[in-house]
């Protein structure tokens, strides 16, 4: 397999994502195949739902052996929502280990202040180191986004903040791995600008 893999565990919005990804220029293939999307240029890790389920999913199909392969080997990772969750090495949803590729925990959200957890909806993320994911969308644009936890990324991996009650980081990078915690293929242009951003990583043969 050559292009771009959407890895297909059982937990993802695919088609979504793989519209997106379409409408940008792209010709993902969604797989379940562990070797196939090993033969791929990059990967997306989309995932919707809880973080053990989406854990043991990776784990049954052997995807996850994949993905960790790609991040250790310095090839195109993109994790979205829960895709970004299981990067790190673990979450307070669920006892099952994650796949520790980025240091630190997921937490629970402490919105606060009358507001509501899951925080659904769109809000504002202001980008707090450059990267090429992230080029041509302005800080503080509005990304859609669903979910109740967040990660609490070690130093230097935060990318993206958004506030909720509390400020929590939407969006991580780490090595060729760059993950955000709302959903690009729900966010309209702004979200497909990210994909394109992607895809020309991936066609100029370096990592985004």
């Amino acid at each position: 397999m050559t292009g771009i893999a959407v890895l297909d565990y059982g937990m993802g919005n695919l088609r979504s994502v793989q519209r997106a990804l379409e409408r940008v220029g792209a010709r993902p293939e969604v797989t379940s195949d562990p070797d196939g999307a090993l033969g791929a240029d990059a990967i997306v890790v989309p995932g919707v739902g809880a973080f053990g389920a989406c854990m043991r999913g990776l784990v049954s199909t052997g995807l996850d052996r994949v993905v960790t392969e790609f991040a250790r080997g310095g090839r195109p990772v993109l994790g979205v929502c829960l895709g970004l969750q299981v990067l790190f090495e673990g979450s307070e949803e669920d006892p099952d280990a994650g796949l520790g590729l980025i240091p630190g925990k997921i937490r629970r959200l402490e919105a606060g202040d009358g507001l509501k957890v899951p925080h659904m909806g769109w809000n504002e993320v202001r980008w707090v180191a450059e990267h090429p994911l992230t080029r041509g969308i302005p800080t503080g644009t509005r990304f859609y986004f669903v979910h109740s936890f967040a990660p609490e990324p070690s130093p230097g991996t935060t990318a993206g903040e958004t506030e909720h009650g509390s400020v929590f980081a939407s969006a991580v990078a780490s090595g060729s791995m760059f993950a955000t915690q709302f959903h690009p293929e729900k966010s309209g242009e702004p979200g497909l600008q990210l994909y394109e951003n992607f895809v020309r990583g991936v066609r100029g043969g370096s990592s985004p």
